[in-house]
């Protein structure tokens, strides 16, 4: 495996440093005929190492975040003997969930601003830390394997969190929780992408070509560079730090011809 040569197209060091991880993952496991993963990526992350091994045609590998909607995950490959349900049979192994169950005067009074918050406050490192999963009793971490119990001992040092209790439960055992969405209606010159993203950003034109030019955009799950990009029904728009949306329809135009279009935001 020459990676200099895998390597060679992409740019930004951070990018290298990434794919570099992952192609000694990919080495290991095939050397050790075992199972090897990452920390968790984030949904940038995610969609550079999905467009890596697509080109290099590479297929013996899971992106995998407790559940079917994720969007931290991390990278899992594995030797060729492998098939699906000896993989399943490893994700515990892989993943846990830290669960904290809130007393009754404090339950639906945290989000996920504050269970992310704590974690930052406790100088634990993001990256062993994928989804949080709110509701009103409380919060399921996802986390990797080896970081659970330090997670686990370390939150009840919080005030928050003091009177809470804290387990560590199977991945499988990863509560559902159901999602709340609130509808908007937004009205666009055109389904062009940062059209639709300034209003849902609710920032100028040029601020939300610029969050497209970082790389903040995903348009289900991929990350989104172009600005003219069209928009369809049924596309999830995330825009980090702003949040997650679908297009739910496009109910009708303007006088002027404008579109307008209805939203449903994640809350």
């Amino acid at each position: 495996m020459n990676k200099q040569e895998l390597l060679k197209d992409y740019k930004k060091q951070e990018d290298k440093l990434c794919l570099s991880q992952i192609l000694d993952k990919i080495e290991i496991s095939s050397k050790r005929e075992k199972i090897e993963y990452t920390d968790f990526l984030d949904m940038y992350q995610v969609s550079l190492v999905e467009n890596f091994l697509r080109k290099i045609q590479f297929q013996n590998f899971k992106l995998y975040g407790g559940y079917e909607e994720a969007e931290r995950k991390v990278f899992i490959t594995f030797p060729e003997k492998f098939d699906d349900n000896m993989l399943e049979k490893n994700y515990d192994k892989i993943l846990k969930v830290v669960r904290i169950q809130l007393p009754e005067e404090e339950k639906g009074k945290y989000s996920h601003r504050n269970y992310l918050g704590g974690i930052v406050k406790l100088g634990l490192k993001r990256e062993k830390v994928g989804d949080i999963l709110v509701g009103e009793e409380g919060a399921d971490i996802i986390t990797v394997s080896d970081f659970a119990e330090v997670l686990k001992t370390q939150l009840p040092s919080l005030t928050r969190f003091e009177n809470a209790k804290i387990e560590i439960e199977k991945i499988q055992n990863v509560r559902k929780l159901e999602i709340k969405v609130e509808e908007v209606s937004i009205i666009v010159p055109s389904l062009r992408l940062d059209n639709i993203v300034s209003d849902l950003a609710r920032t100028s034109r040029s601020k939300a070509s610029e969050m497209i030019a970082q790389e903040r955009v995903f348009v289900n799950g991929q990350n989104e560079t172009k600005n003219s990009k069209q928009v369809k029904c049924g596309d999830i728009i995330t825009i980090r730090g702003k949040g997650r949306f679908i297009i739910k329809e496009f109910t009708g135009t303007t006088r002027s011809g404008r579109t307008v279009v209805l939203v449903e935001k994640y809350v």
